[in-house]
């Protein structure tokens, strides 16, 4: 294992960064489900951060008052989703409209510094496999593996539609293509922590790769950095 996490005393991480709906979550629950590690949806804090402002009526460019929402906040992640204040939001915090706000949300550097230290409190033993858009570059920059997974705009766009429609949720395959690219645009953009892949990342492509298949291509890569550490 990477020496310098051993130096530290701290668990080993597997950060897996990408845009929207590159399979991120899926790919870190199987990951971390092969590993016996905890996992870290840290797209879900925004999300959660969201829906706790729509629902209490707050305009989402009223920066200081959606702050001081996930400073407030009181969440839970359990084998059933995320839990807001005692209730399982997760149907309601994968709805496409929140999605759309957790994108703006992000963008607000007080939000990131808030929700900062709440992400790194999930680093524990045994290890951990976070994903999101900046745990390789700002959350966990000392992570031994670092995972940057992308797909094109299409794949996306038919995986995000046939997950949504899964689970109930109205969708229409263009609206959800030109969401993305905006959603792309804005993530790469933003001032505060923009979507980029850190300098020691490995990039997975997973436009024509089944979810096994780049679940093992991690793991694989897992394996390399134990054994190059060993």
């Amino acid at each position: 294992m990477d020496s310098k996490v051993v130096s530290k005393g701290l668990a080993p991480v597997i950060t897996i960064d990408g845009p929207t709906a590159s399979g991120k979550g899926t790919v870190a629950l199987g990951v971390a489900s092969a590993l016996g590690w905890h996992v870290l949806d840290s797209g879900a804090l925004y999300r959660l951060t969201a829906f706790a402002a729509y629902k209490a009526g707050v305009n989402i460019e009223h920066v200081a008052e959606v702050t001081n929402i996930a400073a407030s906040l009181d969440i839970m992640f359990t084998s059933e989703g995320a839990v807001l204040h005692g209730s399982n939001v997760e149907h309601e915090i994968r709805q496409e409209h929140i999605g759309k706000l957790a994108s703006v949300v992000a963008a607000y550097s007080s939000v990131r510094k808030t929700l900062l230290d709440r992400q790194r409190a999930f680093r524990v033993s045994p290890g951990l496999v976070a994903d999101g858009r900046d745990m390789g570059t700002v959350i966990f920059p000392d992570a031994p593996l670092k995972i940057f997974l992308i797909a094109s705009v299409q794949a996306r766009a038919e995986r995000r539609y046939k997950q949504l429609i899964s689970k109930g949720i109205s969708a229409k395959l263009s609206d959800l293509t030109q969401d993305l690219q905006e959603r792309d645009e804005r993530d790469k953009s933003r001032l505060n922590a923009p979507l980029v892949a850190a300098t020691d990342a490995h990039t997975i492509d997973s436009s024509s790769l089944s979810v096994n298949e780049t679940i093992e291509q991690v793991l694989n890569l897992w394996r390399n950095v134990k054994g190059l550490g060993s």
